[in-house]
């Protein structure tokens, strides 16, 4: 099996065309980053009924997402890059609805893409975790995330805080968690600790569920893009009245493989 590594602001996944008949069972396998290729997961693409193309997104532990902002990107650029397309312009099928691209082609390859990531929806929400009560900002972007502000995104806890919330009794298919740190004129830090994968230097879903949460909160103002600083570099969102949001941000190959 041929696979592409790819990645979207150092959040990296296994591109294949095509849809194996253990694509859960691959993905723990190839993602493990002592024993495999390493990856955040695998993404396998393949023809649509419903658009030009589908894309299914396998996590590091094996579990389906929803959807994917960085992977998404990266399938974009490994369809027109790879010549399976000439459009510039397409229609991805993901578990979370049909979502479109644009692409920013130069020299033949393309440099960047924009992705109209639906509406988001939001609701504040407190939990008690360890005998702590935490504000916290549900949103939907197609896939589950919990959105806290913190005042220094370096000191949030991560690694501990991150992972209870994220299997939380309140979420029984689990949650995608953002600590985020506002840093004035439309600018927010953020960190995530992935559902099915852990701490990743990006999520493209994750950083427009910050910007939503921003928004719902008055943090950032409607009217001026949105930079989300991320571990691996920045994603720009752009929120339109009725909370519909575009995620623009690169998508760059880093080598080709093959499983025997």
């Amino acid at each position: 099996m041929h696979f592409t590594k790819m990645q979207g602001l150092g959040n990296d996944y296994l591109y294949v065309y095509g849809e194996p008949e253990n694509p859960s069972e691959l993905s723990v396998r190839l993602s493990d980053r002592h024993f495999g290729a390493g990856s955040d997961g695998m993404i396998f693409i393949s023809p649509s009924d419903a658009a030009d193309f589908r894309m299914r997104i396998f996590n590091a532990d094996g579990s389906e997402a929803e959807m994917c902002g960085n992977g998404i990107r990266c399938v974009g650029k490994y369809l027109y890059d790879k010549g399976y397309t000439d459009k510039k312009r397409l229609k991805i099928e993901t578990r979370a609805g049909i979502r479109t691209l644009e692409l920013t082609v130069s020299g033949g390859k393309v440099k960047r893409v924009t992705v109209d990531m639906g509406k988001a929806s939001c609701r504040e929400m407190t939990l008690e975790e360890n005998g702590q009560r935490l504000c916290c900002t549900l949103v939907s972007v197609g896939n589950p995330h919990l959105v806290l502000f913190v005042d220094h995104i370096e000191s949030a806890p991560l690694t501990t805080l991150g992972p209870r919330l994220s299997a939380h009794e309140a979420f029984p298919e689990g949650v995608n968690v953002e600590f985020v740190q506002p840093l004035g004129d439309g600018a927010l830090r953020m960190r995530v600790w992935e559902r099915g994968s852990g701490v990743t230097m990006a999520c493209g879903t994750g950083a427009c569920a910050a910007a939503a949460a921003a928004l719902e909160k008055g943090i950032c103002r409607r009217e001026d893009p949105i930079r989300v600083e991320l571990d691996g570099g920045t994603l720009t969102i752009a929120a339109a009245a009725d909370n519909t949001l575009r995620m623009t941000g690169p998508a760059e190959f880093v080598y080709e493989g093959e499983v025997v």
